[in-house]
């Protein structure tokens, strides 16, 4: 069997938690993932990317180049990529959609950029360092289906989220709000007509056992790279 090849968008550190927690994720969900990372410095032009049969973006800010990590992002959302953000790909999964699809050439993050004209990515109300709550799956997302659930409690490891002043600019469009906390503050967002484009600030990476989100998007790069395949027989 061919390998799932998933490029693992971040800069790679061995002190992150969550970037031995992401292989391991991966290789839960199917012993045929290998997993190449791809330094957000080194993105460069998508084609380094082609070969590539799911893309996640994962936790560790401030990234080497924030630029390179939203190219990464808009390769996988107009190349049809399976995507999946998690805490800081979750918040420039944002910010990349802002300033490519609804053209906020201002839209900044505060980590990166105290003084940001339009702060999208702010600092939390209440930070969210090792913290498990309950996330709430809205009617009709596609998490809510790939959870089979209303609701699930997951872990945070994060200060900075979506600026509540601007949510507007995600609610009924492509890019929408699929899940919530219990105080109504986004949590995940998904893009429509995309075979697989997901953000979570929480991390379903730390979950004990195996989670239903990198299951979902294992398989659904599977796919991809079946489809590959076919095509290049």
């Amino acid at each position: 069997m061919q390998p799932i090849r998933i490029g693992l968008i971040g800069d790679f550190s061995e002190r992150h938690r969550a970037h031995t927690a992401v292989p391991t994720a991966l290789q839960a969900a199917s012993k045929a993932v290998e997993t190449v990372w791809v330094a957000t410095d080194s993105v460069g032009n998508s084609q380094s990317l082609a070969d590539l049969h799911g893309l996640w973006c994962v936790p560790g800010l401030p990234y080497r180049s924030a630029e390179g990590a939203m190219a990464a992002i808009r390769h996988a959302r107009i190349t049809r990529t399976p995507f999946l953000g998690t805490s800081g790909g979750f918040q420039y999964a944002i910010l990349e959609f802002a300033r490519d699809v609804l053209g906020l050439s201002e839209a900044g993050h505060q980590e990166v950029n105290p003084k940001s004209p339009m702060p999208l990515i702010a600092p939390l109300n209440n930070a969210l360092s090792g913290v498990k709550a309950r996330v709430r799956f809205l009617d009709g997302s596609r998490l809510r289906s790939i959870y089979g659930a209303p609701d699930s409690v997951e872990e945070y490891h994060c200060s900075f989220g979506l600026n509540e002043r601007y949510r507007r600019l995600i609610e009924g469009g492509e890019l929408s709000v699929a899940a919530v906390d219990d105080r109504n503050e986004v949590r995940a967002v998904e893009l429509d007509r995309h075979p697989f484009f997901i953000a979570t600030l929480f991390e379903p990476e730390r979950r004990a056992g195996q989670s239903p989100l990198v299951q979902a998007f294992v398989e659904c790069s599977a796919g991809r790279q079946q489809g590959g395949a076919k095509a290049a027989g």
